[in-house]
């Protein structure tokens, strides 16, 4: 619709290839949470806490889902393969999840291609997941010392203050003493 409604639709759809990529490819869905970086540097820091905590709890949603999902998939492409480690529910999210965390402990494995393309797909998704966390944490990091300077800056500014009223009155002291 938006398409349609664009007065230059050629260079509308050139800026919204990302989104085409994640409606046509269903893996690539989780690399929407990082639109959420971008904001990072809009928000104040205020609505930067709040934004954390958001990003925080779609991580966790997300990461939840991927696994979930890629087990399903997994399952059901290797359940019935020849030479398949991955041949339970339990088996699956286990794998999946030693996955996603780059453990990757090599007691279960895809042989299928199908399988492997899953793996793919949840390997790149979990990258993805923790380029947000890592984001998201160095963002918090940055905050802190922010504000410590800031405390630091008001607080030199007011003892310069101080010493400038000491030596205010010590003048004054030194011209009503002098002859």
């Amino acid at each position: 619709m938006n398409l349609l409604l664009a007065p230059k639709r050629w260079a509308w759809f050139r800026g919204q290839i990302f989104d085409l990529l994640v409606v046509v490819l269903p893996l690539l869905r989780p690399l929407r949470l990082l639109r959420l970086v971008t904001l990072l540097s809009v928000l104040q820091r205020t609505a930067g806490a709040a934004f954390r905590e958001r990003a925080v709890m779609y991580v966790i949603g997300a990461s939840t889902l991927l696994v979930f999902v890629a087990s399903l998939a997994v399952l059901d492409a290797e359940r019935s393969a020849d030479g398949s480690s991955i041949t339970t529910f339990w088996d699956a999210p286990w794998w999946a999840f030693v996955s996603i965390t780059t453990v990757g402990y090599g007691d279960f494995a895809p042989v299928t291609a199908m399988g492997r393309l899953i793996a793919g797909g949840l390997m790149l998704g979990g990258v993805a997941l923790l380029g947000v966390v890592t984001v998201t944490l160095a963002s918090w990091i940055v905050e802190q010392v922010a504000k410590q300077e800031e405390d630091a800056r008001v607080a030199t500014c007011g003892e310069i203050r101080a010493l400038s009223h000491q030596i205010e009155q010590l003048q004054e002291t030194l011209d009503s003493k002098a002859p």
